[in-house]
């Protein structure tokens, strides 16, 4: 037998509490839509013409002037060239590796030869095919090539057959690095299958921006920081709606990075100023002279610090406008600053891990120069003072205070702009079509 009692609902003289009304509501709307809900498992619902028409007002300026300074910034000339001529690369294999002198006499009244001699049979270039002898400096500086080690030289002219027309560069590295990049790609494909996909072509994009539009412009001499500024925009346009699609939480993403990356812009320049920072750190210098005229080397700094920012920027932007929109999702009766409460607490657990990431990023590409500065028995407060370790502490500190204000920027425009979308309408619960018994 079947049991086709109808289940009777619990009458009770207590009235219903808003919340269990919510509760109740929010387990119908997951019961009719039980796999749409997670961040990144279904499609982003539309949202609706006036959210719409508010994204569009609100994120237009920011387009417009990510469009108009590439486009003012892009140089039209030619890219300088250095001034002692360009170098040409060559490879070539080390048959042969020992320490002598460095004129190729015999060195008398030395105890240590001064030296690295190394013999390299070129593999392409002006003398495919031929020995060359080339002498470097023995310093602790200098590589150690061994027999068999595939390098790099620089021709800059002169008898393609003796070893002082080239320069020993540094090791080929191209296969081991085509091998990691074809790892991480799998592994990106892998895991994220198609949006991964997306992702890769995006990584290629800002790539390209970079190459073709930042460092051209800022060789050409335009001011480095609005470069960067102009260049990020195209960055955060492309990346981010071609990673996580044209919808209204990933409007909100850019619209709270671009604020935030204004922000830190702003904050780079006032203190970088305020701290008489010049930028005229070993690598900037040898770039200088390599030019042979005026960079603003102030504005690199800056650049540096807003590209550096960006990637840490857009996952933040993008985890706390998916935060609300779920949170709203759940709970269509949340007022926006309820939304806005219930996504800072979410934040506040994401910033801190994140600053903590900037810092020790940061920290990692200046651990050269802390060890010599650890070295140097300076006090810590002439340590920290210094060039080096001075634009280190600015680009962390400045970088870290966008990251935290993109939390609020963030989950404000995003409780703001959710509170507009209509609260979905939850489906009927079926009724069974079988007669009563």
């Amino acid at each position: 037998m079947h049991d086709d009692t109808v289940p009777i609902p619990r009458v009770t003289d207590e009235p219903e509490k808003p919340a269990d009304r919510g509760r109740r509501r929010d387990r119908r709307h997951s019961h009719g839509h039980g796999h749409g809900h997670g961040h990144g498992h279904g499609p982003v619902e539309p949202a609706s013409r006036n959210v719409r028409r508010l994204l569009t007002w609100l994120l237009l300026p920011f387009a417009l002037a990510s469009v108009v300074g590439v486009v003012l910034l892009y140089p039209t000339g030619e890219t300088p060239s250095p001034v002692n001529g360009k170098q040409v690369p060559v490879r070539g294999e080390v048959v042969a590796a020992s320490f002598g002198s460095c004129d190729g006499g015999v060195q008398v009244g030395t105890p240590d030869p001064a030296c690295l001699v190394i013999t390299v049979r070129m593999s392409d270039g002006p003398a495919p095919g031929r020995e060359i002898i080339s002498r470097s400096p023995n310093e602790p500086s200098t590589p150690r090539f061994a027999v068999g080690d595939k390098i790099v030289l620089s021709y800059s002219g002169g008898d393609p057959v003796k070893g002082e027309s080239y320069r020993v560069v540094d090791f080929q590295r191209e296969m081991p690095l085509a091998v990691l990049a074809g790892l991480f790609a799998l592994a990106i494909l892998v895991l994220g299958r198609y949006q991964g996909m997306a992702a890769l072509i995006a990584l290629g994009l800002s790539f390209a921006v970079l190459l073709l539009f930042v460092l051209p412009a800022i060789l050409a001499g335009e001011n480095p920081l609005l470069v960067a500024i102009a260049a990020a925009g195209l960055i955060m346009f492309m990346a981010l709606y071609l990673t996580h699609g044209f919808s209204a939480r990933t409007s909100t993403a850019v619209l709270g990075t671009m604020i935030s990356l204004i922000l830190i812009g702003l904050l780079g320049a006032l203190f970088s100023a305020v701290t008489k920072l010049t930028g005229l750190d070993e690598d900037t210098a040898t770039l200088l002279g390599s030019l042979g005229h005026g960079l603003d080397a102030r504005g690199l700094l800056l650049a540096g610090l807003v590209i550096g920012a960006l990637g840490v920027l857009d996952d933040v932007t993008v985890t706390q406008a998916s935060a609300v929109w779920e949170l709203r999702r759940a709970n269509p009766s949340l007022s926006w600053r309820e939304l806005y409460a219930a996504g800072l607490r979410i934040g506040r657990d994401h910033v801190s891990s994140a600053v903590n990431t900037l810092a020790m990023a940061y920290a990692g590409a200046a651990l050269p120069v802390l060890l010599f500065s650890y070295l140097s028995g300076a006090g810590l407060g002439t340590v920290l003072g210094s060039q080096s370790i001075a634009q280190e502490i600015v680009r962390t500190l400045v970088g870290s205070i966008g990251l935290v204000a993109c939390v609020p920027v963030t989950t404000f425009l995003a409780a703001m702009i959710a509170s507009r979308e209509p609260a979905a309408t939850p489906k009927k619960p079926r009724t069974s079509s079988r007669p009563p018994a």
